[in-house]
C-alpha cells in the first residue's frame, strides 16, 4: 500500500521531471541556439515570441475546458499521461534542428507540442496538491516540491552545459569538452541538438516515480453528457468569480505579477548580452546562480508559507522582485546604481550576479506561493477547473510585457527604459493583492479546516 510519505515524493518528481523543459528549451540552452540557427537575433526572437504566444493561446483557451472536464469525471492520470507522451514527443522532436536542413516550421510545431503538453500536465499535477495533506501542510509540500524541481533542472542543466551544448566557435562545450568523445558531430551541432531528446528521455524516466507512486481517488462513474455538464459549470463558474472577491482579485493580481516575472525570464538574458556585453560563459554562469537561488529561497519559502499563509509571502516575494528589477536600471557597463565604475570593472557583472540570485530565489517562491494560494482561494470540489482558471489568467495577458518592452525600447532607444513596463506590473500586483483574503472565499473550508481534502 502506498503510504503519504511516498505519494508526497511522487508527487515532488513531476517537478523534477518536467522542469528541465523550461530550464533547458525555454530559456538557456534551445533558445539561445535558435537564434544560433536563424543568424538574425531579431528574426529569432520575432519566431520565438511567435511560437511561444500560439502555444499559450491554445492552453489559454482549452486549460479551463479540460479541467472542468477532469473535476466531472474524474481521471486525472490519464489526462497527466496523454500529456506526458505530447511532452516527450514534442522535446523529442527537436533533435531535427540541424543547422543545414532545418524545417523552422516543424521545429516550432514541435516545440509547442512539447510546451502545451507541460503546461497541461502541469494544470492536472497541481491540482492533486489539496490531497497530499492537509490545509497547514500545503505552502511547505508545494515549496518542497518546486525546490525539488528547481535541482533537476539545476543538474540537467549543469550536465547540458559541461558535456553536451557546444559553442558554434569553438565546438567545446562551457568547461572545454569536447562532445565528439561521446560520438557527437560538434560540426552538425549534435551535442546542442541533443538538448530536445535528453529532455524527453529525462522526462521519462523521472515520471516512474510519480505513476508507482500518486494514486487518484477512485472517481465516481462520469454522468452522461459529462462535457456538457463540464462547460455548464465551467461557464456558472466565469459568471460568479466576480463575485467571489478574494479569488478574483488574487486571478488578476498573479495575472499581472506571473506576466511581469516571465517576462524577467525571457529578456534577462537579452539584456544581459546587450548592455553588459556577456558572452554565453557569463550567461551560464547567471543561470546556475538564479537556479541555484531558486531551490534554496522555494524551500525555505515554503517553510515560511507553512507558517505564515502564503499572502505574507507573496507581498515579499513581488517587493524583492520590485526591487531587483528597479536595481536592473541602474547597472549599465559604466555605472552601478548611479555610480560610475572604471573602465572593464567586472562590478556590474557582480551586481547583475545578485540580481540573478535575488530573481531566481524570489521567483521560485513567488510560483511556489501562488500554486499554495490557489489552493485556498479555489473550491475543494473543483479544484482541476480552478487550476485550469488560474493557467488561463497566466496566458490571458501574457502579452502584455514582451509588447510593452518591445514597444518602449524601440521608442527610447534604451534597452534599461524599455523593461521599466516590469517594474509597474508588479506594482499593480502587489496592489491588488490588498483584496485577496488568506483563507479565501471558501466558508465551509475557513471555518473546519478538517474538511480540506488529504
Amino acid at each position: 500500500m502506498t503510504t503519504l510519505r511516498k505519494r508526497i515524493w511522487g508527487w515532488y518528481f513531476f517537478d523534477w521531471a518536467s522542469q528541465p523543459y523550461n530550464t533547458l528549451l525555454l530559456t538557456f540552452v534551445f533558445a539561445p541556439y535558435i537564434k544560433d540557427l536563424i543568424g538574425d537575433g531579431a528574426e529569432a526572437q520575432s519566431v520565438w515570441g511567435f511560437g511561444i504566444g500560439l502555444a499559450g493561446l491554445v492552453i489559454a483557451l482549452t486549460a479551463p475546458i479540460l479541467g472542468a472536464l477532469a473535476d466531472v469525471s474524474g481521471h486525472r492520470m490519464r489526462w497527466i499521461k496523454v500529456f506526458s507522451v505530447f511532452y516527450i514527443i514534442g522535446a523529442g522532436g527537436l533533435w531535427w534542428a540541424a543547422p543545414d536542413s532545418y524545417n523552422l516550421l516543424q521545429i516550432m510545431i514541435f516545440f509547442a507540442i512539447g510546451l502545451i503538453g507541460m503546461e497541461f500536465a502541469t494544470i492536472f499535477t497541481n491540482s492533486m496538491l489539496p490531497d497530499l495533506g492537509p490545509k497547514e501542510a500545503i505552502g511547505r509540500i508545494s515549496g518542497n516540491g518546486w525546490a525539488f524541481g528547481y535541482l533537476g533542472g539545476l543538474f540537467a542543466l549543469v550536465l547540458m552545459l559541461f558535456f553536451f551544448a557546444e559553442s558554434a566557435e569553438t565546438g567545446r562545450t562551457l568547461i572545454g569538452f569536447d562532445p565528439a568523445v561521446l560520438g557527437f558531430d560538434t560540426a552538425a551541432r549534435e551535442g546542442t541538438r541533443s538538448v530536445g531528446p535528453f529532455v524527453a528521455i529525462w522526462f521519462a524516466v523521472f515520471m516512474i516515480p510519480f505513476f508507482a507512486f500518486v494514486r487518484d481517488p477512485k472517481p465516481p462513474k462520469a454522468p452522461r453528457g459529462a462535457t456538457l455538464i463540464a462547460l455548464k459549470r465551467l461557464r456558472d463558474t466565469i459568471r460568479t468569480i466576480p463575485r467571489q472577491r478574494s479569488l478574483f482579485a488574487f486571478l488578476g493580481s498573479s495575472m499581472l505579477y506571473r506576466d511581469a516575472l516571465n517576462g524577467i525570464y525571457a529578456f534577462g538574458g537579452i539584456y544581459a548580452a546587450g548592455v553588459l556585453d556577456w558572452s554565453v560563459v557569463n550567461v551560464g554562469i547567471f543561470g546556475l546562480i538564479a537556479i541555484i537561488a531558486g531551490a534554496g529561497f522555494a524551500w525555505a519559502g515554503g517553510m515560511l508559507d507553512a507558517r505564515l499563509g502564503p499572502k505574507p509571502v507573496l507581498i515579499l516575494s513581488i517587493t524583492a522582485l520590485t526591487i531587483a528589477t528597479i536595481c536592473t536600471v541602474f547597472i549599465t557597463r559604466h555605472s552601478v546604481l548611479g555610480m560610475a565604475v572604471p573602465a572593464g570593472s567586472p562590478l556590474p557583472d557582480y551586481a547583475f550576479y545578485l540580481i540573478g540570485a535575488v530573481v531566481g530565489g524570489a521567483g521560485g517562491v513567488l510560483q511556489s506561493s501562488s500554486r499554495s494560494m490557489m489552493v485556498y482561494q479555489a473550491d475543494p470540489e473543483r479544484m482541476t477547473e480552478a487550476f485550469g482558471l488560474y493557467a488561463l489568467s497566466g496566458k490571458a495577458t501574457s502579452f502584455i510585457a514582451p509588447l510593452s518592452i518591445g514597444a518602449l525600447t524601440a521608442l527610447s532607444g534604451s534597452q534599461q527604459i524599455g523593461v521599466t513596463p516590469l517594474i509597474l506590473l508588479f506594482l499593480l500586483g502587489l496592489y491588488l493583492l490588498r483584496w485577496v483574503k488568506a483563507e479565501g472565499d471558501t466558508p465551509e473550508w475557513q471555518a473546519n479546516p478538517s474538511s480540506a481534502p488529504h
